[in-house]
């Protein structure tokens, strides 16, 4: 055998190796784009890097930047890391400079090779990618055994990617994919989320920040775990329509900010649980200020603070969701409807206000005007952990208001007379069998009515009930 014919056998076997790998490669999207590599704390993991299609390896130094000519330069990148790329305070981070795709198996930097679907530890990938402007596209990753924070941060600020890795894994672990597309304001499509066995913290505000993402993935899973949603879509402004959340047995913190901040949501989905539990639906859909309709909310066994803050800001919400539960738990329904504005209509269970601890500023803010229908045992008291001042008050059973306070318009009996006040269209009293007894047109007057008993005095659409 020649020393040419061994050379060239050689360099057959490295490209056959080198094809049968599925190697992280980096490729340049424009001239002179450039990456490195950053250890932190101690971390020091074994990472090679090749310019020739695996011909020849060298080994990638911390800070030793690696540069691109040409666009469509690439290298491929490996390493033999089994325990793991990085570990809590200990990572390491690429950077990159000009624009520059990924593509190829992650993966390869632990086996060397990229065909293990099995993350070796927790924090694995933790930050890889933290901050990478210049990142196009992202890399393979094909694990289907997850660790705890594995991909925590992955992509955390990559403003110019536009579509995210395939996440195949149906058993998911703590923190695994916490704030990984945090802030990816290019990124127009979510992956598919098949997982249906969460993990505490799983998916932590995974698209926090995504403001041109415009669908959300869809969310199998029907048992919960703690803070699993929490803040997952919070600030996606380009999100009008949410997932169906089809659980019904919920955890602490599970929805907690889940829709926060999306703008342009414009109806909720479906919430069937109906034991909750502590904060479960803490500020779900605060500051959606698009929300027109709530969804409906039968549950009768209530938790601290369960819905605390679920619909702040929404100024467009015009009639609040029913609440029929009957006991209050502490701070539950505290900031509920703050701020919303436009909110005309609201309808309780409860006959006790529990001296405001479950209600507090839960009506701070709502519209002038409105209805709130409750039961006759609820005490009459207003302001904005109570009764919202100016509204008409509707008991259970009846179609007309009972009391109303600090409204334009008022109506009462007094000395054999009906009395009304504030009237801005014409005024018709009705009799308890719904014959009309007087019609007038003077905004303020006392008026005789045949004889004692229940009257209907009604102005435009407001009706109020007096006795005489």
């Amino acid at each position: 055998m020649t020393k040419k014919f061994f050379l060239a056998l050689l360099m057959s076997c490295f490209a056959l190796f080198a094809s049968a790998s599925n190697y992280l490669t980096f490729t340049a999207e424009e001239d002179s784009s450039s990456f490195c590599i950053k250890n932190r704390g101690d971390n020091n993991p074994n990472v090679e890097y090749s310019l020739d299609d695996g011909k020849t390896w060298i080994v990638l130094k911390n800070d030793i930047v690696v540069s691109f000519e040409k666009k469509g330069d690439k290298a491929l990148l490996r390493g033999y890391n089994p325990d793991g790329f990085s570990g809590g305070d200990h990572y390491t981070e690429f950077h990159m400079q000009g624009k520059i795709a990924a593509s190829g198996s992650v993966m390869s930097l632990i086996d060397g090779i990229g065909e293990s679907k099995t993350i070796p530890s927790e924090y694995c990938f933790n930050s890889l990618f933290y901050d990478c402007k210049s990142l196009t596209q992202a890399p393979e990753l094909p694990a289907i055994n997850l660790a705890d924070r594995c991909y925590e941060e992955m992509f955390w600020g990559c403003s110019n990617l536009t579509q995210a890795s395939k996440l195949p894994a149906t058993t998911l672990s703590r923190l695994c994919y916490a704030h990984m597309f945090w802030g990816c304001h290019s990124l127009i499509q979510a992956p598919e989320l098949p997982a249906t066995n969460l993990a505490d913290g799983c998916y932590e505000e995974m698209f926090w920040g995504c403001v041109s993402l415009a669908q959300a993935p869809e969310l199998p899973a029907t048992t919960l775990a703690e803070s699993c949603y929490w803040g997952m879509f919070c600030s996606c402004t380009s999100l009008t329509q949410a997932p169906e959340l089809p659980a019904t047995t919920l955890t602490v913190d599970c929805y907690m900010y889940m829709f926060s901040g999306c703008t342009n949501l414009t109806q909720a989905p479906e919430l069937p649980a109906t034991t909750l539990t502590e904060l479960c639906y803490f500020g779900m859909f605060s500051d959606c200020k698009r929300l027109t309709q709530a969804p409906e909310l039968p549950a009768m066994n209530l938790a601290e603070g369960c819905y605390g803050d679920m619909f702040l800001n929404c100024q467009s919400l015009t009639q609040a969701p029913e609440l029929p539960a009957i006991d209050l738990a502490e701070g539950c329904y505290d900031g509920m409807f703050q701020n919303c504005k436009n909110l005309q209509k609201i309808k309780v269970g409860f006959d006790s206000w529990y001296n405001g601890e479950g209600t507090d500023s839960w009506v701070e803010n709502v519209a002038p005007t409105g209805i709130f229908h409750c039961s006759e045992k609820l005490s009459l008291e207003y302001g904005v952990s109570y009764i919202p001042e100016g509204w008409n008050v509707v008991y259970d059973g009846t179609d007309v208001a009972e009391h109303v306070s600090d409204a334009s318009f008022k109506a009462w009996a007094a000395d054999g007379k009906i009395t009304y006040t504030g009237a801005t269209m014409p005024v018709e009293i009705f009799d308890i069998n719904g014959r009309l007894v007087k019609k007038m047109n003077e905004k303020s007057q006392s008026v005789d009515v045949p004889q004692h008993g229940i009257y209907v005095v009604k102005s435009g659409n407001v009706s109020l009930k007096v006795e005489l």
